[in-house]
């Protein structure tokens, strides 16, 4: 399983998470399986994505499309977006 993990702060949590509700690069077209959101207990305004894939190219042609989009929004709906792909060798449940 391939993971994007992005990472970034958002000046107001409820207008960043409608916008990425609105999802303007249609996830589910774009290959992703799953979509989880956090957020950090100590700064509820820093949130970490997860999305999930199948394919490494469908992870990077995401990112690709992001980064577009958010050269017309960073400092106003997010501040600083970091990105990695990884890939998920092992998961176990206790």
């Amino acid at each position: 399983m391939i993971i994007l993990q992005i990472e970034h702060s958002v000046p107001d949590y409820s207008s960043w998470k409608k916008a990425f509700d609105i999802d303007p690069v249609n996830r589910k077209q774009s290959g992703v399986k799953r979509h989880r959101i956090f957020r950090q207990t100590d700064n509820p305004n820093y949130v970490i994505i997860e999305l999930e894939f199948d394919k490494l190219k469908e992870a990077k042609e995401l990112v690709a499309a992001l980064r577009g989009i958010w050269k017309q929004i960073d400092g106003k709906i997010i501040i600083g977006p970091k990105t990695r792909i990884i890939e998920m060798v092992e998961e176990l449940q206790y």
